[in-house]
């Protein structure tokens, strides 16, 4: 298999909303904040090349379906569709994609399965020859969104997906079209049902690849304590996190960030005091080799 990290469109947010309770004081030292207080962010998604012989997408970002009211309101920053662009310069055609595997709805997550905005056009699949894989409890939140959560799902995209014919929802630790090498864990402090996807495979330095997703953003969530306020459960996220990171560590699977600028994937250590961070960092994969 080759990993290949692939940028979509970027965001900048409020700082105090993806650093939760935790002050700017701390937070702005690992990411400065623009003169709104808004911090730069990545929607990174992770292209698997040749996962038993297919080109598996883990997400997909924000991507540029929004109108431009709306792509201001949520700090959007580019009118084109990075992913597409990000895909065709590691080679890859949007018919080259087999399956996307999303860790949930969340549109800054899910919206680059869409063509870009077209005033007066209906959305439409960007993929024409993927098949879905999506948790099955998310899917149910999806349908039926908390009012507040409700503004972070595209109402139509469940029935775009199903309309394939191709959409498998996911209960267990492993799926039908994925198989034996990609393994699932569950999270339900960010969201119901969040999936989060463990590429196994081997290389020198890393016993697999897990993807984050909103569990652990970026290397600046991997400290514990630190949650985002989108979050619906920070405590239990932190548990989970905890439990999470433990896991990780011990089996020596990388973590890959989607929302970090700087760091696609890195290798997580613990200290003394129990304290994790991250240690070794890559700021971006181009064809990483991984073993089955």
């Amino acid at each position: 298999m080759k990993l290949h990290s692939i940028i979509g469109n970027s965001q900048k947010l409020d700082g105090g909303a993806m650093f939760g309770n935790a002050p700017r004081a701390l937070w702005s030292r690992w990411i400065q904040p623009d003169d709104q207080n808004r911090i730069d962010l990545a929607c990174r998604a992770l292209l698997v090349e040749d996962l038993d012989g297919r080109n598996v997408l883990f997400e997909s970002g924000i991507g540029a379906f929004f109108s431009p009211e709306m792509r201001e309101r949520y700090g959007v920053v580019e009118d084109r569709h990075v992913l597409l662009e990000s895909l065709k310069e590691a080679g890859f055609a949007p018919e080259d994609i087999d399956v996307v595997v999303l860790s949930h709805m969340h549109f800054d997550h899910a919206g680059g399965l869409l063509k870009p905005y077209a005033e007066g056009a209906a959305p439409e699949l960007v993929f024409p020859n993927a098949s879905y894989v999506v948790g099955a409890e998310h899917w149910q939140r999806a349908l039926k969104p908390h009012p507040r959560d409700r503004a972070s799902f595209i109402a139509e995209l469940p029935a775009l997906l199903e309309a394939t014919g191709k959409l498998e929802l996911v209960s267990g630790d492993v799926s039908q079209t994925l198989g034996k090498h990609v393994k699932f864990h569950f999270s339900n402090g960010h969201t119901p049902g969040l999936m989060l996807a463990e590429i196994l495979g081997h290389n020198q330095d890393i016993e697999g690849v897990v993807f984050c997703a909103d569990l652990i953003p970026g290397a600046a969530w991997v400290h514990v304590p630190i949650t985002m306020g989108y979050d619906r459960n920070a405590e239990l996220l932190i548990d989970e996190k905890k439990e999470f990171l433990t896991d990780m560590l011990g089996r020596n699977v990388a973590l890959y960030f989607t929302h970090d600028t700087k760091v696609a994937m890195g290798k997580v250590v613990q200290d003394a005091k129990g304290k994790f961070s991250v240690d070794r960092a890559w700021s971006d994969l181009k064809g990483l080799e991984l073993a089955a």
